[in-house]
């Protein structure tokens, strides 16, 4: 057998992993679409999907092990603000934003997360942007506004359509920030690690802020739901986190940028298999732009390090 055998093999698994895991992820706005039409809000559709995780979460952070070093202070603050900020606040906006817009559209509005990253790098971190990343900048976001033509002109609301596609674009900045902010602390933990440990603390946020605005009781919903919230939290959430984890150990974060873009197209299949949402040639020429965007500088290693697919660490 061949030496480059178990390279070529270890390559494979890492391949297979990533397009799993982006599959996998692409199914959470679909299901968070599916949640909301037997009329339950974003907060108690968020409760119950951290509430079902967050077990899991601890088994990832006892699978990943005992950190080799043991956190300052500082460290640990900075993951609990780290955890309120990417994995609590950025969620709800998210799911919160999904009640307004079409989920192929709210992936696709995650999905320019990188471009977020490039930004906050040249403001705060003095990076010159290059040409090939103006080139990236101005093809997403003109992929972005002719999606949201498309979308406009297909519901009865523009306000509405405005307001669901502007909160989903604050749950992308809010975790561009994350990822310029905490990426020493990712690297010092690992991702597994970090994930589990800010995922752990994002419950916490979230059931204190359930329980400011609601009675335990509003936790009683339709049977259904609570089905569409164990596949979210296992199948959309916990899972593909692990797989995207491991997909970046084997083949590194350039390849898996490049398997990564099937999930937003992966969204709108979904979305038009299971919810009837519409997919027109504008939406996918808009598509094209948006990922071709992220891709230009996505396969070239930037100074900030950047993760591989959308939500690997968020969603």
């Amino acid at each position: 057998m061949p030496e480059s055998s178990p390279a070529r093999r270890g390559a494979l698994i890492g391949i297979a992993c990533a397009l799993s895991g982006s599959v996998a992820f692409s199914l959470k706005p679909v299901l968070v679409k599916a949640a909301y039409q037997y009329g339950v809000d974003t907060t108690v559709l968020l409760t119950l999907r951290m509430l079902f995780a967050a077990p899991l979460f601890a088994l990832m952070a006892w699978w990943a092990g005992r950190p080799e070093v043991t956190p300052t202070r500082r460290e640990i603050l900075g993951i609990v603000a780290l955890g309120f900020l990417g994995y609590y606040l950025g969620s709800f906006l998210d799911l919160a934003g999904l009640q307004y817009i079409s989920a192929g559209f709210g992936r696709l509005i995650l999905y320019l997360y990188p471009t977020l990253v490039l930004l906050l790098s040249a403001a705060f971190l003095k990076q010159p942007l290059q040409r090939r990343q103006l080139l990236s900048l101005g093809l997403s976001y003109a992929g972005i506004a002719l999606v949201f033509g498309a979308e406009a002109r297909l519901g009865d609301r523009l306000d509405l359509a405005a307001l669901g596609a502007l909160l989903v674009f604050c749950s992308a900045v809010t975790y561009a920030v994350y990822l310029v902010a905490g990426s020493r602390l990712v690297h010092k933990f690992g991702s597994m690690r970090f994930t589990a440990y800010a995922s752990l603390i994002a419950t916490g946020f979230v059931l204190a802020h359930f329980l400011a605005l609601r009675p335990p009781q509003a936790l009683r919903v339709a049977h259904e739901v609570y089905g569409i919230v164990a596949v979210l939290a296992v199948f959309a959430t916990v899972l593909p986190l692990w797989l995207m984890a491991e997909g970046l150990r084997r083949i590194g974060a350039n390849q898996l940028s490049l398997v990564g873009c099937v999930g937003p197209l992966a969204t709108m299949a979904f979305a038009w298999a299971f919810l009837d949402e519409a997919v027109t040639p504008v939406q996918l020429a808009g598509a094209v732009l948006v990922l071709g965007g992220v891709l230009i500088i996505s396969l070239k290693p930037q100074a900030v390090r950047q993760p591989p697919a959308p939500g690997a660490g968020k969603d």
